[in-house]
């Protein structure tokens, strides 16, 4: 039978039997205390009637708390039962107690918010700072697929969560509906993130007051995820921040300073012909200010001007003003601004080149010019740059548009796949795809005979003695006479390496796919750290190493 009664919780008696017996953290114990006195207890613990006294059964910590919040009377619920029975309560209902999924945290702490509670009250009743009251509600704002995804799934870091939450709604539905997940699978949460990171200009590096900020639109954010005991403040108005910062180098120049711009590395850019200061200034030496592009910070450069030695100087006549370069304009549009043109654009092309209906020359000549872009990297067996390639697109497109003759794009075409597909031994091997190209257009009749000393010295031992039986070429005892006589024997014709030619053998389509990069054809001793292959001897490049030791002995020629 069960009995609930209101009871002074100093009256309690602690049970010796309480399962647990390793204490809580203290902040555990602290958001425990906050909450009874904010909300009371919600729970009554469960106790026991024992020869005339009350022993807690269930809810210890909910009863030292009582006690320290000074609450007169608690309710508690009575419950007689057999000491095995209790001792098993115990331990269940610390066992089995689960502590909520921070996603119902976030939504709770929203739920309250909608009921009335202030942040102040909220941060009360759960002992939490303010602070982290706002980065609960932050968090409860975000879009609502992915508060389901982080439900179902892998959750994403601290880091990948700042800048998930500080994104706007709509930024992260645009984003999410490009990295969703398919089903039963986890979000990438870290593309996702970082599709939604901004540059971020911390408050520190102004300059300017809340006046300009204004004028300029600038406004600060506070990076609720940053340690509290900092200035966290930040925004993400680049734009509008260098306005104001330029705004206020300008109209707070001390004596000698002149405003100079910066060059494309960032770097200050000096007057022409001007002479950096690193000591102490002399008279008629100036101070450049200029805005840092990477901090956004003011910083100086000393300089100083060369004087004109043909010229004199009189009385009273003054150094002639810097000539600086003229003040650059403020773009049209923001960064921001490009970057949604640049989604919109990239979205729209992809729609059309799926979808839209495009003839075979057409789609030759947008093939050529998509591998002149400036986010192709190829590594040329012509050691050809990006330029050469625009060059080559130049010629496609002279007035901004694409060319429909059919000579100029096959040209074109054909310049393009010479700039692109290689077979050296190098970084520019382009693997079993330049092998393919070469058998479909007959590349193998192109190739010089390799019936040369050079050649043939770098075949082992086998492969030369093999190649010579196959052709009906005496095989001498020493290396270097039997490669001699396969040179004489094809002297005036055409004789090709069998596995040097562009058709793929079947091991070779095994080892690589067509579009593969694990094997590497032809990879000899030495190159990357790779084995000698089975059977391969150590010739020097005239053979006199190894032909010290074919003097001494003879070998048969297999069939």
């Amino acid at each position: 039978m069960t009995e609930l009664r209101s009871v002074d919780p100093r009256t309690l008696k602690p049970s010796t039997t309480n399962t647990r017996t390793v204490p809580v953290p203290p902040q555990m114990d602290a958001e425990l205390l906050a909450s009874i006195r904010a909300i009371g207890i919600i729970q009554p613990p469960v106790v026991r009637e024992y020869e005339g006294e009350l022993i807690i059964k269930v809810g210890h910590r909910r009863v030292k708390a009582a006690i320290e919040a000074d609450l007169s009377t608690i309710d508690v619920l009575v419950k007689n039962s057999e000491a095995s029975v209790t001792q098993m309560m115990s331990l269940s209902e610390n066992a089995h107690r689960a502590p909520p999924h921070p996603v119902d945290i976030w939504r709770g702490v929203k739920q309250l918010e909608d009921l009335g509670w202030n942040e102040q009250s909220i941060a009360d009743a759960l002992a939490l700072t303010v602070r982290i009251v706002r980065r609960v509600k932050l968090l409860a704002h975000i879009h609502e697929p992915m508060l389901g995804a982080m439900t179902r799934g892998r959750m994403p870091s601290e880091d990948e969560l700042r800048l998930i939450a500080n994104a706007s709604l709509e930024e992260q539905a645009q984003v999410w509906k490009k990295h969703k997940p398919k089903k039963n699978e986890d979000a990438a949460w870290y593309s996702i993130a970082r599709a939604l990171s901004k540059r971020r200009i911390p408050f520190s590096a102004a300059k300017f007051d809340d006046v300009l900020a204004a004028q300029y639109g600038v406004t600060w954010l506070d990076d609720l995820f940053a340690p509290a005991d900092e200035d966290t403040r930040y925004t993400t108005d680049v734009e509008g921040f260098f306005g104001a910062q330029q705004e206020w180098l300008e109209n707070n120049l001390p004596k000698a300073g002149v405003v100079i711009p910066v060059d494309e590395y960032g770097q200050a850019a000096l007057p022409k012909k001007a002479e950096r200061v690193y000591g102490k200034l002399g008279k008629g030496d100036s101070i450049g200010h200029f805005l840092d592009p990477r901090t956004a910070e003011v910083k100086t450069v000393a300089f100083r001007m060369p004087q004109d030695k043909k010229a004199t100087k009189g009385k009273g006549q003054v150094d002639a003003p810097v000539e600086l370069p003229p003040k650059a304009q403020r773009p049209d549009v923001t960064q921001k601004g490009l970057a949604i043109i640049g989604d919109l654009r990239t979205d729209a092309l992809h729609e059309a080149l799926k979808a839209d209906p495009i003839d075979d020359v057409k789609l030759i000549g947008l093939l050529v010019l998509a591998l002149g872009g400036r986010n192709v990297v190829v590594q040329s067996g012509l050691n050809a740059g990006g330029a050469d390639r625009t060059d080559i697109c130049d010629r496609l497109s002279p007035d901004g548009t694409l060319t429909l003759d059919d000579d100029v794009i096959r040209t074109a075409a054909r310049d393009m796949l010479t700039q692109v597909l290689s077979c050296r031994e190098n970084m520019s091997n382009s693997g079993l795809v330049a092998r393919v190209a070469g058998e479909t257009i007959g590349a193998s009749l192109r190739l010089p005979s390799m019936a040369t000393d050079e050649f043939l010295s770098c075949l082992s031992r086998q492969a030369l003695e093999r190649e010579a039986a196959a052709n009906q070429v005496r095989v001498e005892v020493r290396v270097k006479d039997t490669r001699a006589g396969v040179v004489k024997h094809f002297a005036g014709a055409t004789w090709h390496y069998p596995d040097a030619v562009f058709a793929i053998s079947a091991a070779e389509r095994d080892a690589e796919s067509v579009g593969g990069r694990q094997w590497v054809p032809g990879l000899s001793a030495g190159e990357d750290g790779a084995e000698p292959a089975d059977g391969a001897e150590d010739l020097s490049e005239d053979g006199s190493a190894q032909d010290e030791v074919d003097d001494e002995s003879t070998y048969s020629v297999a069939a």
